[in-house]
């Protein structure tokens, strides 16, 4: 399908707190770049979760939206806040997303913007995070879930770490390597989790045979944390589980500015979500004072990861607008509060939208 003969079809979940703001500065933002690019005008699908879904349908996270996005490729999913949920309604949606549409790689770059005060202004590197299983309870069992009391007084947790899962994440980070610096660093904890962990990293290294063109090595976890904050230059994709790949992408976001700006998208072979990695702020919910910059950036993956899928170039170009677009605004001194500067989320955008053009 051609994208200028044929509107795109995206699904749109504001979330919780900030999210119904960042969201629609986002939508804004795409919809600009897409009419730039060439491409027929987004058919967005709205979608429920969270508190508004809560109200709607006595659940966060209703079949309704579940059924919905299993029609859809891609979507954007604005932060939620599930801490606040009523106790007995206490789950994560994008959690449960992932799980039920297979999204099994978390694509976490981490880039210093010009504008931006960074603590490592050097850093551009990507974290490609095993998604599905590891130590996170919720999506590693069939039925049920990992993390278990067997007495009041003994808590256990099983970790799983399939040979599947571990190559297809593999394949996922090698290919994105090939398109940047040709480097790959596996992150493991071999040393102390042989079976488990050591099993991540043989994997990784057997799939990489297939890719001579990449250098690929090994770090242990918490050797890597260090690294990151010493030397995060040096790093290009770093591949790794999913508790690992949360913790080091969480450091990294940090390491380049702020969490404010950290992007990311949860992705299968098939199927695409944008999610920015920060939450739902409540306290800011309102204000128009929230930072929309990491789900535009969030949705610019989104487009690329479907140019790359469709084989459609228009695609790129608007993904490319927005991360520029962005980044242009940033480095003219155009920021929101949490980056030191005065800008609401709505000049931030209007900034944001006007510099889509300018190529």
């Amino acid at each position: 399908m051609t994208a200028t003969k044929a509107n795109l079809r995206l699904g749109v979940i504001d979330g919780d707190g900030i999210g119904p703001e960042v969201v629609a500065a986002t939508r804004a933002v795409v919809d600009e770049a897409i009419g730039a690019a060439g491409l027929a005008p987004v058919r967005w699908v709205p979608l429920s979760i969270g508190h508004d879904a809560i109200a709607a349908y006595g659940n966060p996270l209703p079949e309704q939206t579940l059924t919905a996005l299993e029609d859809l490729d891609a979507w954007i999913l604005g932060p939620h806040d599930n801490a606040s949920y009523p106790a007995d309604l206490r789950v994560a949606p994008g959690g449960v997303i992932r799980k039920r549409l297979g999204l099994y790689a978390n694509i976490r770059p981490a880039a210093a913007f010009t504008g931006v005060r960074a603590m490592a202004p050097d850093i551009d590197l990507v974290i490609v995070r095993e998604n599905s299983e590891g130590f996170y309870a919720d999506r590693n069992m069939f039925a049920g879930s990992g993390e278990f009391r067997p007495t009041e007084d003994v808590a256990m947790a099983v970790a799983v770490i399939t040979r599947q899962a571990c190559e297809r994440i593999a394949h996922q980070a090698l290919r994105l390597a090939r398109g940047r610096r040709k480097r790959v660093t596996v992150v493991h904890k071999a040393n102390v989790l042989p079976m488990t962990t050591g099993l991540f990293r043989d994997v990784c290294y057997a799939v990489a045979e297939q890719y001579p063109d990449v250098t690929v090595d090994d770090e242990h976890v918490d050797a890597m944390a260090a690294h990151l904050v010493r030397s995060p230059a040096e790093f290009d994709v770093i591949v790794t589980e999913n508790l690992f790949g949360d913790i080091l992408s969480d450091l990294a976001g940090e390491l380049s500015g702020s969490l404010g700006m950290a992007a990311s998208l949860n992705c299968s072979d098939t199927r695409a979500m944008a999610q920015a990695v920060h939450g739902a702020a409540p306290g800011l919910a309102g204000h128009n004072r929230a930072n929309p910059a990491a789900l535009q950036l969030s949705a610019a993956m989104l487009l690329r990861w479907l140019g790359v899928r469709d084989n459609n170039s228009l695609l790129h170009d608007a993904a490319d607008r927005i991360t520029h677009a962005v980044a242009a605004t940033l480095a003219a001194g155009i920021a929101t509060a949490d980056l030191g500067g005065l800008a609401s989320t709505s000049e931030f955008t209007e900034q944001v939208r006007a510099r889509v053009h300018r190529r």
